[in-house]
């Protein structure tokens, strides 16, 4: 495919970029806990009002109705200028547009791209991480005074930003009768509901991102049901394959930040030959990442359906380029990040241990490329 820039694509990166030089913070961000889920909520409503959010949402929900190439150029110049990486606000609505009533897209779209309602996702739980369809949490469909609602019991866990959520889009077994798979549903849950208690989990990196979700009878109306009663895994499944998308979540944006901030410190501390090479091959991961994920955006334009097994492989690569920048991070910076001085470099690395985890193991990816995509048997 042919990487530059079409004439209006060009006019759209001057323009966004002339934005971020007048509007993108410079200053370090918080690391961790509720001052840095502030300090995100506020870069994404200023993204949201300057009209860079949702490019490729339809108008009628707040975007901008554009192609989804115009998403990788965000990341792009995002990335470039040193900025806060682009919220990940694209997956989590991407399900709702497929599977979402008329009444549900107008109701929580707006809200969910422009930064005023923030979002979690229920899906991991003790016992069901890389095994989901093993999940426990029950919803029980009863009807009563103040009409249908469903009544949800049991417990997530590593859900991100729950401390702060105002939502959930949450998978629970609403027909425990049935085939594992086909038991299961999504709906949308008020984090601030009775019943509803959340309990940070304190990370190695000091953050506390991660949390316990528990619910105890929790009432949900029947009219926060997500698609059909039973369609819950297909909606994971969407919700996931977009999740695997670098620029769906933003990691693509924070990457390019990534080599920026490591080929200025690199200028001052050019390090070992050794070190050199670490920080080559990851800027070379880094554009390969950026060319696969402008692919993978322009080919949406013709599939008429969410992302399917193909997404595995940019997850892979995004797992790969994520560890190798922040590897060559902490080699190019030394002893610091360790001794207490470039705390961010420490905090990024460590975070990124678990990229191997999050949206499904590096493992269960490897998998799903060589069966789905490859063709290869299964084997036991």
């Amino acid at each position: 495919m042919n990487f530059d820039d079409t004439a209006q694509e060009a006019a759209f990166r001057r323009m966004l970029r002339e934005w971020l030089a007048q509007h993108a913070p410079r200053e370090a961000g918080p690391l961790g806990g509720a001052q840095r889920a502030e300090f995100w909520s506020a870069w994404h409503r200023s993204l949201f009002h300057g009209g860079w959010m949702g490019l490729s949402w339809p108008v009628e929900y707040g975007g901008r109705g554009l192609g989804p190439a115009y998403e990788a150029i965000l990341a792009d110049e995002v990335g470039a200028c040193g900025a806060p990486p682009v919220p990940h606000a694209g997956f989590l609505g991407r399900a709702l547009m497929h599977y979402g009533t008329q009444e549900q897209r107008r109701r929580y779209l707006p809200g969910l791209l422009s930064g005023e309602e923030s979002w979690c996702q229920g899906f991991s739980e003790p016992g069901a991480g890389s095994d989901l369809a093993a999940l426990a949490t029950r919803a029980e469909l009863e009807s009563g005074a103040a009409g249908a609602e469903y009544v949800v019991s049991g417990q997530k866990v590593w859900t991100s930003d729950a401390a702060w959520a105002d939502r959930c889009l949450l998978l629970a077994r609403t027909d425990p009768s049935a085939d594992r798979h086909r038991g299961i549903s999504a709906l949308i849950v008020d984090m601030r509901a009775p019943g509803v208690t959340v309990r940070p989990i304190r990370q190695i990196n000091g953050d506390e991102e991660f949390n316990e979700v528990f619910f105890d009878q929790v009432r949900v109306p029947a009219d926060r049901l997500v698609g059909a009663a039973g369609q819950g895994w297909q909606i994971a499944m969407t919700t996931v394959s977009y999740e695997r998308g670098p620029a769906d979540i933003g990691f693509s944006s924070r990457y390019g930040r990534t080599i920026r901030q490591l080929e200025e410190a690199a200028a001052h501390r050019p390090g070992t030959p050794a070190t050199r090479r670490a920080l080559a091959r990851a800027s070379v991961y880094a554009e390969v990442l950026r060319l696969h994920v402008l692919r993978s955006l322009s080919q949406r334009s013709t599939a008429d359906r969410p992302p399917g097994a193909e997404s595995s492989v940019d997850k892979l690569l995004s797992t790969v380029t994520e560890q190798l920048l922040h590897q060559a991070a902490m080699d190019v910076h030394g002893a610091a990040p360790l001794l207490g001085d470039r705390g961010e470099v420490l905090f990024d690395y460590l975070y990124s241990r678990a990229a191997s985890i999050a949206g499904g193991t590096s493992q269960i990816q490897r998998s799903i490329v060589a069966e789905r995509l490859l063709g290869l048997p299964r084997t036991r």
